[in-house]
């Protein structure tokens, strides 16, 4: 915790350095706000949509501004405006992006770049230090796993061939590895899926074969750690810093990544497997270091990422249409 600590608040004062004023982008978890901490008297940045707590962090991150003494401006996104900017941000992403909190993340930016011309956010910290929920799958099976392997994948391979049923997932995903099981927060077709929707069926791809590179760097690694490495090189490149990037320059807007600083990502490297991720939580070594400076309430926050209510829209012939 000594650690995280001091390497973070040495990597926020150096990113803070410039010659015009810096901001903040402020959501109701633990990185950005520990990122905002060090920002007393200067201005944090929040937006939300109007369908509830769950898609709208404004009133958490209100109430943290308060508490830090910060300059908090917040912006809720219509359901029009979503939409009516969807072609625009489009444009400037340059290329496909699955991701629809991309386009929330540019209205963050248009809203900074009105009071500040760079701001720091919290990108980098679920790759490096184990935040993301998937981490915490083994304990889930942590009873499963006890059962042989052989047992495990000849459940798994009948329970794909039957009707959907409750568990099924389950016992599928337990009876694969990592390797295997495991392609990021990307999944969206299965192979059978993909001949069926491609007019030429032969360009189908496996998106294991894909991964199997990376992977094989980190033989022998615990599967927390193959997954965080996977997500390192593909996950936060190809998407979290690819809109970072693509959705603040649409704004004319420098944004700047203190945990992803060199010095930071030594000490995230030497952390053990229980102090990334255990039964207790995920990033659980630097949410110790950032409760020193948070409400236990942030620090300790399940992680909620940047959350857009399509479900919500899917629902409206309106929306579904478009």
């Amino acid at each position: 915790m000594d650690e995280i600590e001091k390497v973070f608040e040495e990597s926020v004062n150096a990113h803070k350095i410039s010659d015009v004023e810096v901001g903040c982008f402020l959501s109701s978890g633990v990185d950005s706000s520990y990122v905002s901490t060090y920002f007393a008297d200067q201005k944090t940045f929040t937006v939300g949509f109007d369908f509830g707590e769950k898609y709208n962090e404004i009133s958490w991150a209100e109430r943290l501004s308060k508490k830090i003494g910060v300059e908090h401006h917040t912006h809720l996104i219509s359901s029009e405006e979503f939409w009516g900017n969807v072609e625009h941000v489009q444009y400037h992403m340059d290329q496909p992006l699955a991701d629809p909190s991309c386009i929330a993340l540019y209205f963050v930016s248009k809203l900074a770049s009105e009071y500040v011309k760079v701001v720091l956010s919290g990108e980098g910290a679920d790759e490096l230090f184990g935040g993301y929920w998937i981490y915490h799958d083994q304990f889930e099976f942590d009873k499963y796993f006890k059962v042989p392997r052989p047992l495990r994948a000849a459940a798994g391979a009948v329970a794909e061939k039957l009707p959907h049923f409750k568990g099924q997932s389950f016992i599928i995903r337990g009876s694969r590895e990592t390797e295997e099981k495991f392609i990021g927060n990307a999944f969206m077709y299965d192979d059978e899926d993909k001949r069926r929707i491609l007019k030429d069926p032969s360009i189908v791809t496996r998106p294991q074969s894909l991964c199997k590179k990376f992977y094989d760097r980190v033989r022998g690694y615990d599967q927390e750690t193959k997954m965080q490495y996977l997500d390192i090189n593909l996950w936060m490149v190809g998407d979290i810093l690819l809109k970072a990037d693509r959705m603040s320059m649409a704004n004319s807007l420098e944004l700047r990544v203190p945990f992803l600083d060199k010095e930071v990502f030594k000490v995230a490297s030497k952390l053990p497997t229980r102090l990334r991720v255990n039964k207790k939580n995920t990033k659980y070594a630097m949410r110790q270091a950032a409760n020193r400076h948070l409400p236990q309430e942030t620090a300790q926050k399940e992680k909620l990422g940047f959350p857009v209510p399509t479900r919500v829209w899917l629902r409206d012939e309106k929306y579904y249409n478009i």
